[in-house]
């Protein structure tokens, strides 16, 4: 009889090494997300920084359920026919940001193909929410691509007015097919540049992950295609095989390597950039949107004297 071949499990790094959540605070976020029956991309994207954000009572809020309608190599989050969008979700949200005290939220949430407009709707819904519940609040939502709905879906959230849109191109364009099969990469850029078009006012963010065998002058190129569409924020985080099914771990990405490609990409004109092993696209958000708030103050500064000194 032959025995199936166990799979020697990577070892990580010492560098991305994470302790394990034990506080009261975690125990306290968890409590309250369950009993507004509320997912969270922390848990189902198995995030490593799951223990530090919810101790700080900082946590992002999935809406649309916890089924995806796609299954990506490198997401955790499960696939399948969602559920029906719940129609309390948007004021659950925005009891969870009051009862956390949150002075930025990052609501995302599944794809939903099964939907007219892709959940664009419900985005709407939780925004309003928030604003009428929380309105020193700030928001950030992270899209998914709205596949061939995206301009319609844009036009009615960036109407409502989110502080900051993200949405994440995940990989270079040549890896796709397989770590991002049921997406475009041209779509997902074109959904960022139409963020801009329809507000230029609206903070634009986007992420990568890096380790999945994508050579270092494609991520400059991403960097470029992405400033091309105005994008505001990079992020750049280490890709983590959730599990043996997924897609593997081609490197770990070393913190110097993180460096670099940070220095490159501040030298390509991003308002802000995040990059080393455990970024992620909602780690220290709220900091973040700050930082950037400032970065384009002094911008707008910087050109205002320039114009004082040539006029």
């Amino acid at each position: 009889m032959n025995l199936p071949v166990a799979v020697p499990r990577q070892r990580k790094p010492d560098w991305i090494r994470v302790k394990a959540p034990t506080s009261n605070g975690y125990a306290e976020t968890r409590k309250l997300m369950r009993s507004l029956n509320l997912a969270t991309v922390c848990e189902e994207a198995a995030c490593p920084n799951i223990g530090e954000c919810w101790t700080k009572k900082h946590a992002t809020v999935m809406i649309l359920g916890d089924t995806c309608t796609r299954a990506c190599a490198f997401c955790n989050v499960k696939t399948g026919m969602p559920r029906a969008v719940d129609p309390l979700e948007p004021e659950h949200v925005a009891t969870a940001a009051a009862e956390l005290g949150l002075e930025h939220i990052v609501v995302t949430s599944v794809d939903r193909d099964d939907l007219p407009d892709g959940g664009a709707s419900q985005f709407v819904k939780v925004i309003q929410a928030l604003r009428r519940n929380t309105p020193s609040t700030t928001i950030e939502i992270l899209t998914p691509d709205f596949r061939n709905k995206s301009e319609a879906a844009v036009e009615a959230i960036v109407e409502a007015g989110p502080d900051v849109y993200n949405h994440n191109l995940e990989t270079v364009p040549r890896l796709y097919p397989t770590i991002r099969p049921g997406a475009r990469y041209y779509a997902s850029l074109r959904l960022l540049e139409s963020v801009k078009r329809h507000d230029p006012a609206i903070f634009t963010k986007s992420g990568v992950m890096v380790g999945l065998g994508e050579q270092r002058l494609e991520v400059h190129q991403v960097m470029d295609d992405m400033r091309s569409a105005n994008v505001d924020f990079l992020t750049m985080g280490q890709y983590l095989q959730p599990t043996p099914r997924h897609a593997k771990v081609e490197e770990f990405v070393t913190p110097q390597a993180f460096d670099a490609y940070a220095a490159i990409a501040r030298a390509k004109g991003f308002l802000l950039v995040a990059a080393s092993p455990l970024t992620r696209s909602s780690y220290h958000a709220g900091d973040d949107f700050k930082k950037m708030q400032a970065n384009r103050a002094a911008k707008l500064e910087r050109g205002h004297s320039v114009e004082r000194v040539g006029g």
